[in-house]
């Protein structure tokens, strides 16, 4: 078994806090001693606290003690805690929407029970091969619409465009076996072009995936709700409610967790392969009957000719019935052991029932002489023929609407995945690297879940519309996924090499033709978005990656501080100084002489640095006002006056604590600000918000500190 060039980690909470490199790990020792050459005598000193919490009788607590809320944890060990649940702290109406999250979403999950929240098989399955397996509700019907427009003898081509989307499938299909074999621990199409072709291709199929899952969600929505306004058409005009509510269900879904979103969508998914094979099985027994002669379908006048740019487009429509079949190899990390072992024979199945199952559809519908109607999906027809209106014509309906609906869940686990990927290389924000309490990536689903809605919302749930937007995105992941694996084993030739690569190859040709059909005769319909959007994509991916590169070197480079065998840092570099080099000055900014403002005087002074207060007046009146408020105080610290006609309070002690930055550069100056904190959330908008816009104001300036000192105000 060869495993990748660049190994997939396993998701894991801790993926968001990587680990220091050699390098960083000898600057940071050396970092170390210079610092400790600052302590003053005594070091730590005595502490007029435990920060073990009191919490340890034998032996005493050491340096390492980890410490939490005093009601949320266990004592498991010497110097060790182990933070419980939290309980919902804050306002009132903070606590009453936890509350709502809890039972929505359940209690947490602890970081251990990621092992726990892997799939077997037969949950894998629906999990993952919903989006796939869905699509055949709709893909038939798309490459039927297509060729309908030259005239009801074009119909007959669909068989031969079948037989090609078939040997693609299969052939796509064991090229992702491929990819799982050469990267055991889980790699898409992002994963091994980023390995084998370069970054900038990496991202263009992250970018192409991205598009895709996008898509998938937004037409399995809506092929979804067409599936329930045909059955019940006087709901056609809540389409797009229906179509955000069911959104809003998938999001609430995945944010339970895998094998709880696994265990909701599992039922529905097996109940549409039922439902489509029971209907393929007793479709082909009454053609049997007739001697399989076709039923003629009803004329239709051509509104193009019969062209091979048109059978093209109708070749790129019906491949979009192979979105999601990446799904697996993205995923590995989900399984439980073997991973890779498993992962396998699910694609296997998955790959498998979709040629069963589309095979067995395009036949039937030309059997059944079906063509595409505006109010009615194929499917629907294909059934009602079948089985009449009878309850299997109701099994079928209701378990096509359902998979429909949930096969959006496929997208929701890879998208999700894409983002961490991207993120862990810095090509995203790092944000996607971190898992939510039920052990998912929260913040990818709701991303996916907002630009789903717009796009929904925008095209107004028409299914026909947003399928031409469906295949350049995820063909370019294909074409590219399949050509890394072509440069992989050009490199590993590890055993049965050549014959690996040849299914790759194959596989990378054919994807490469459906992308350039797609591209090419859909572009006026709407694919020039995606044309467009890959690159745009790209472009912010790689902005994104180089701000990180470049906080990274600022970080790294000015890790250690000067010594005659380092060189000064520029002006405007900021240093991390020992303990003995920082200078402070405390600047105390006062509005009013309260017992707000009092307590931030007495917390400043007691910090044992320089200290001044600072007032910032809107006139004169007011400078003498304050002036004889401080006086009757006591005049005990040092006090400046900034007059500001313009009443810009806010601005003017920013550009006076620049000022005074500028005058002392090596002088850390420390803003400390009375804030008061009230009880209720509704309270809030009637204070200000002065901390905060300073804190604001003074984000880029360095050496300048914004702190606040709390008054909490019980009414």
């Amino acid at each position: 078994m060869e495993s990748g060039e660049q190994a997939t980690p396993t998701f894991s909470p801790s993926a968001e806090l990587p680990a220091l490199s050699e390098q960083e790990l000898a600057v940071l020792r050396q970092v170390g001693r210079d610092w400790c050459a600052g302590l003053p005598d005594g070091r730590r000193g005595e502490l007029p606290l435990d920060p073990a919490l009191n919490r340890y009788q034998s032996p005493a607590p050491g340096r390492f003690s980890r410490i939490a809320q005093v009601d949320l944890f266990r004592a498991a060990a010497p110097n060790h805690l182990v933070a419980e649940e939290p309980e919902s702290a804050g306002p009132s109406g903070e606590r009453l929407l936890a509350r709502v999250q809890r039972v929505v979403l359940g209690p947490p999950l602890k970081s251990a029970a990621v092992v726990q929240e892997r799939l077997r098989k037969l949950v894998a399955l629906p999990v993952l091969s919903s989006d796939l397996l869905s699509s055949v509700a709709y893909g038939p019907e798309a490459m039927l619409a297509v060729l309908v427009l030259a005239g009801t003898t074009a119909l007959g081509l669909s068989l031969p465009i079948a037989a090609v989307l078939l040997v693609l499938m299969i052939t796509v299909g064991t090229s992702y076996r491929q990819t799982i074999r050469a990267y055991p621990h889980g790699a898409g199409s992002y994963v091994v072009a980023s390995a084998n072709l370069g970054s900038r291709l990496g991202l263009a199929a992250g970018a192409g995936l991205m598009m895709d899952y996008v898509l998938t969600v937004s037409v399995s929505v809506a092929a979804g709700v067409d599936a329930v306004v045909s059955a019940l058409p006087r709901l056609a005009p809540l389409t797009v409610p229906l179509g955000l509510l069911v959104i809003a269900v998938l999001l609430a879904g995945n944010l339970r967790g895998l094998r709880a979103s696994g265990s909701l969508f599992a039922a529905p998914t097996y109940a549409f392969v039922a439902a489509m094979l029971l209907l393929i099985v007793v479709g082909l027994a009454q053609a049997g009957r007739r001697g399989f002669a076709p039923t003629a379908a009803p004329p239709v006048s051509a509104t193009e000719g019969l062209s091979l740019l048109l059978v093209l487009r109708a070749f790129a429509s019906g491949a979009t019935s192979m979105t999601g079949i990446e799904a697996v190899s993205n995923a590995v990390p989900v399984f439980k052991p073997l991973e890779w072992r498993n992962a396998r024979t699910t694609l296997t199945w998955m790959v498998s029932l979709l040629v069963v199952m589309f095979a067995g559809i395009v036949a039937l519908t030309h059997l059944q002489g079906v063509i595409p109607r505006p109010d009615q999906t194929a499917l629907s027809q294909l059934a009602r023929k079948t089985f009449h209106s009878g309850p299997l014509y109701g099994c079928v309906q209701v378990s096509t609407a359902l998979i429909l609906l949930l096969a959006a869940n496929t997208a929701y686990q890879g998208f999700p995945r894409l983002l961490f990927f991207m993120a862990r290389d810095g090509y995203a924000p790092r944000t996607f690297l971190r898992m939510g309490d039920r052990l998912v990536f929260s913040n990818g689903i709701l991303i996916l879940s907002v630009a789903t809605a717009v796009l929904f919302t925008t095209f107004r749930g028409h299914t026909q519309r947003l399928i031409p937007l469906y295949a350049v995105g995820v063909f370019l992941a294909f074409t590219l996924s399949q050509a890394g694996m072509v440069r992989h084993w050009l490199r590993v030739r590890g055993p049965h090499w050549r014959r690996s690569m040849a299914i790759n190859a194959v596989g990378a040709g054919l994807s490469a033709l459906v992308l350039v059909t797609a591209a090419v005769t859909k572009f006026a319909e709407g694919a020039w978005v995606v044309v467009l959007a890959v690159p745009s994509v790209i472009l912010v991916a790689l902005r994104i990656k180089h701000h990180y590169d470049a906080v990274h070197t600022a970080l790294a480079a000015h890790t250690l501080p000067p010594s005659p065998g380092r060189p000064e840092r520029e002006e405007n570099q900021e240093a991390v100084e020992r303990p003995d080099q920082v200078r402070h000055l405390s600047v105390v900014p006062v509005a009013r002489l309260d017992l707000a403002a009092i307590r931030a005087l007495a917390y400043a002074v007691s910090l044992g640095q320089p200290v001044f207060a600072v007032h910032v007046s809107p006139d004169e009146e007011e400078d003498d006002r304050f002036r004889k408020q401080w006086e009757s105080w006591g005049d005990h610290l040092r006090l400046e006056i900034i007059v500001s006609p313009h009443r810009a309070i806010i601005p003017s002690l920013a550009r006076y604590l620049e000022a005074l930055r500028a005058l002392r550069p090596d002088v850390t100056l420390t803003v400390i600000m009375p804030e008061v904190v009230v009880k209720h959330w509704w309270h809030r908008p009637l204070h200000g918000h002065d901390t905060r816009r300073l804190r604001r104001a003074m984000r880029t300036v360095p050496g300048i500190v914004v702190t606040a000192v709390p008054i909490h105000v019980a009414a």
